[in-house]
Order: structure tokens, then C-alpha cells, then sequence
């Protein structure tokens, strides 16, 4: 459904982001594929709908730097480069506040935080008008061209999104920068319209390109990071029952589930057991993946054992980021 931006259809997609919906949005940059970056349900359909392969970090789109201060931690060097290029085609990479209320899905874990304040007034209106951040990647299924037009939009999701908020074309036509602030050196992850060196320039130190820099964290693919999180506590996986010791994120029904030498996993202590869905909902057990696994990511647990998550649709990024968990212990 394609509707010109006004503001009876701003409203109206603002409606649809506050009730867990989709909305494509028009940026400075490409259009966004955007939800809710508190809603992890929402959250998982962007996923779905773009068919990305894993779970990646999105950025948070939000009305001003004020607002980027509630979710992420701003240095000094990010506000300066906020005052400088915001509202515009620049994501600033943050510690992420722990009171943020952003899904740990659209942060994929990390302590981080990817944010930006963007230029285009039709985007900012429905951000204001939501009253929430918004999570945007671009508007197109994974690994096509990004979409610079309502067109392309409707090309590549079709039905998978609930509204396109049309204002023409992109003005930029590229995603944006990625600086990440994060850490003790101020690097760009992802070239864009924004330099390096407008932000050096900005912050008075030479600042680099992650993918020059030879830094381990370099852009796997056009947006984030190498490093994902990881728990410390080994995981099994496709688990059928439990070994002495370990503790269970389930999936469905844990009825006939057993415990080695004797008992049943149902009776587990509320600390030793999570269940990503009751129901054996896939955008139900994405919205929880994270946070789940934290919390069982304890030192006094020897192993998380994972029940069996169907290989498909969302199941597919679940097992990919489940896989590099057990690989990573």
C-alpha cells in the first residue's frame, strides 16, 4: 500500500509502527524498512520480511541527539560530530544504556548501540509522530540493490510491508556512515557521504576506515560489526534432554523432556530454565533470543542446552546466531 506522505498518512503509519507493523519511510539515504525498536516483535519482522541471513545489529533512528542521550551514551566526541552532521546521513556507534528499552534483537546482543538522527523531514515526522526510535534498514530484500524510490520498495517486499510512506527520491542514494565511538579509537565501518575526513576534521584527530585499519572488527558486509555477542557458557545444541549440570532455553513444549539420572526438566528453578516460545513461535523465540541467553549466560551454569529450532523462516537466523554461539565456547 503505497501512500503519499501528508500528514493523514503519516498518521496513519504511525499507527501501524505503534500496533508492532511495518512502514518503508523515505531517508537523505535509501528508504528504511521501519519498526518499532522496542517492539522485538516488530523487530523480527524486519528480519523476516528482508530475509537477511543472521541477525544482525540495525540502527535506531530517533528525532534528535536528546533523544539518541536516552538510548546511548554520548561522549564529548559524540557531540561534536552529532552537532556537526545531525540531523544527516551519519550512524554513530554507542554504548548502549542499559534503561534504553531498545529490543536486544535490533542490538543483536551487543552493548552497543547503532544510532542516527536522519535529515528527511517525511522520516523525522513519523518518528515524532510514533513517539518511538525506529528501526530502519533498507527497504529491500537482503542482497538486492538498496531502494531509492517507492518503486523499488514494492519490487522487492511486496505484501511483507504493511504501509510505503512515498516522497519521491532519495537525495543521497547511499546508506550512511558508520563511526564507531565505542571504543578507546574513533573509527568509520562504513564509508558514506560523510568522510573520515569531515570527521577528523570535526573532532581535530585523524580517524580511519576500519577495513584499512586492518582492525579484527571490520565490515563483514555493508553495515556492522565482525564481533557478535557470544555467551561465555558453553551451548549444546538440539538438545533432547538434560546432562547434570546444565541449564535449558527451550522451544515449544518441554513435557516429556528428561533430566540424566532422573527428574524432568519441567521442574527446573525459574534460573536454570527460558523458553523462546510456549507456542513454538518463531518471531516470538527471535524477540527473546538475547535476552534469554544472558540469562542463563551465568558462571554457575556449565552448559546451556538448546532444543531443537525448526530450519525455517526465522528459524534459519535463530540456528545461524545458536550455531555461533556453540562454536564461540
Amino acid at each position: 500500500m503505497i501512500k503519499t506522505a501528508n500528514n493523514e498518512a503519516i498518521a496513519g503509519a504511525a499507527e501501524i509502527i505503534k500496533s508492532g507493523g511495518l512502514v518503508a519511510m523515505p531517508t537523505e539515504t535509501v528508504y528504511g524498512l521501519a519498526g518499532n525498536a522496542r517492539d522485538g516483535a516488530a523487530v523480527a519482522k524486519i528480519y523476516e520480511a528482508k530475509g537477511r541471513p543472521a541477525f544482525n545489529p540495525l540502527i535506531v533512528h530517533v528525532g534528535s541527539a536528546k533523544d539518541a542521550g536516552e538510548i546511548a551514551e554520548m561522549s564529548a566526541q559524540a557531540h561534536a560530530v552529532a552537532t556537526a552532521f545531525w540531523p544527516g546521513p551519519l550512524t554513530l556507534v554507542l554504548p548502549r544504556k542499559a534503561d534504553s528499552g531498545i529490543s536486544e534483537l535490533a542490538t543483536a546482543g551487543l552493548e552497543t548501540v547503532a544510532v542516527r538522527v536522519p535529515g528527511h523531514k517525511t522520516a523525522r515526522a513519523l518518528i515524532e509522530a510514533a513517539g518511538v526510535p525506529l528501526v530502519a534498514p533498507s527497504a529491500n530484500k537482503s542482497g538486492s540493490l538498496s531502494p531509492t524510490t517507492p518503486a523499488h520498495v514494492a519490487d522487492s517486499l511486496g505484501d511483507s510491508v504493511d504501509m510505503i510512506l512515498a516522497d519521491g527520491a532519495c537525495a543521497v542514494g547511499l546508506e550512511s556512515t558508520v563511526l564507531d565511538l565505542s571504543g578507546d579509537v574513533p573509527v568509520v565501518l562504513r564509508p558514506g557521504a560523510i568522510t573520515a575526513e569531515d570527521i577528523s576534521h570535526v573532532l581535530g584527530i585523524e580517524v580511519g576506515y576500519a577495513a584499512e585499519s586492518g582492525e579484527p572488527d571490520a565490515p563483514k558486509a555493508p553495515g556492522m560489526l565482525l564481533k557478535h555477542y557470544a555467551p561465555e557458557t558453553p551451548v549444546r545444541l538440539n538438545a533432547v534432554d538434560l546432562e547434570s549440570g546444565e541449564v535449558l532455553l527451550a522451544f515449544g513444549s518441554i513435557r516429556f523432556m528428561g533430566i540424566k539420572g532422573g527428574g524432568a526438566a519441567a521442574d527446573l528453578p525459574d534460573s536454570q530454565i527460558r523458553n523462546l516460545s510456549e507456542e513454538g513461535d518463531l518471531h516470538e523465540a527471535a524477540a527473546n533470543l538475547f535476552a534469554m541467553m544472558k540469562a542463563l549466560d551465568q558462571p554457575a551454569h556449565t552448559r546451556i542446552a538448546v532444543m531443537n529450532i525448526p530450519e525455517v523462516g526465522l528459524g534459519i537466523a535463530i540456528n545461524d546466531r545458536l550455531r555461533r554461539a556453540a562454536e564461540a565456547g
